[in-house]
């Protein structure tokens, strides 16, 4: 009798749990499927009707507006893809090995190098002054570089790196290493980074996603339409369809009506597609980050 009430009171958890699970999950993607449906959606119908769950007045014209020329959003897809890959790939290597050195506890001089890495999270120099010196001193003014510098040495990342190795390698593995022969690199390169693979997968995942959502440098550094990020580019043409709306609500006769409403969302679709398909290659390495040190033995 007890044994049939534990399994009815583990059916009913089952049951409640998956059904809070299956709402939260519709919550979630609910969202991403109506900006999906009002790409999908004519742009008169969106400003009658409003948006549905399936398109009312189904037409591509958003997207045939963005990709009116081709080859321009193709080039800027090829500088934030290339600068994503360069900048999250340099930048694992450089806070990695940042962290792996400031996790040593022989190391001397760590205390003070973390504080002063530290600081700058709480005080910073000031716009102008970073802009100097990209611009001025480095030389990088309107210069590929330019999009990848800034973001390689980021203290928090650091700071998150440094905790995840003191966390996950015990000192015993490095001591043990030196007495096979292995010098300081070859212990970083062969026995560090295996052990920390969730750890670089949460650090790279934000860096990419930096990378990839970045419009800001551009705007900042680049004037050469050619080496425009994805970002930046749909940012310009919303903002001239934008401009267009405005003149046409100010009595300026204009030859066609742009589709203001499903071109932000067939943005957003053409922004974020490439994210949502890199996600699940590296989920299992933060379910590994989960469950790491879960057991000891």
């Amino acid at each position: 009798m007890q044994a049939r009430n534990k399994g009815s009171a583990v059916i009913l958890f089952n049951i409640f749990a998956y059904t809070v699970i299956l709402i939260t999950t519709i919550l979630c993607v609910l969202p991403f499927w109506l900006i999906i449906v009002g790409s999908l959606t004519d742009n008169a119908s969106i400003a009658v009707d409003g948006y549905h769950f399936l398109p009312k007045v189904f037409s591509l014209e958003a997207y045939k507006t963005i990709f009116m020329f081709p080859q321009t959003v193709a080039q800027a897809y090829t500088v934030t893809t290339l600068n994503t890959l360069i900048g999250t790939s340099l930048g694992l290597f450089f806070m990695s090995m940042a962290g792996y050195v400031l996790s040593r506890k022989d190391f001397k001089y760590r205390n003070r190098i973390s504080f002063l890495i530290y600081f700058t999270t709480i005080f910073g120099g000031g716009l102008v002054p970073w802009y100097m010196m990209v611009s001025g001193i480095l030389k990088l003014k309107d210069s590929y570089i330019a999009l990848c510098y800034p973001g390689l040495m980021a203290p928090f990342l650091i700071i998150l790196m440094r905790t995840f190795i003191t966390s996950a390698l015990p000192d015993e593995v490095v001591e043990s290493a030196k007495i096979d022969g292995a010098g300081s690199f070859r212990t970083y390169w062969s026995i560090v980074l295996p052990i920390v693979k969730p750890g670089l997968a949460t650090v790279g995942l934000f860096l990419a996603l930096n990378y990839w959502n970045d419009w800001f440098l551009t705007a900042m550094f680049i004037t050469t339409p050619r080496k425009y990020e994805l970002q930046f580019y749909l940012y310009n043409m919303l903002s001239s369809y934008e401009a267009l709306n405005y003149m046409l609500s100010s009595g300026v006769t204009i030859v066609t009506n742009p589709p203001s409403e499903s071109i932000k969302l067939a943005m957003t679709i053409i922004a974020t597609g490439p994210v949502l398909l890199f996600y699940p290659f590296i989920q299992r390495y933060f379910v590994a980050g989960i469950t790491i040190g879960a057991v000891k033995g």
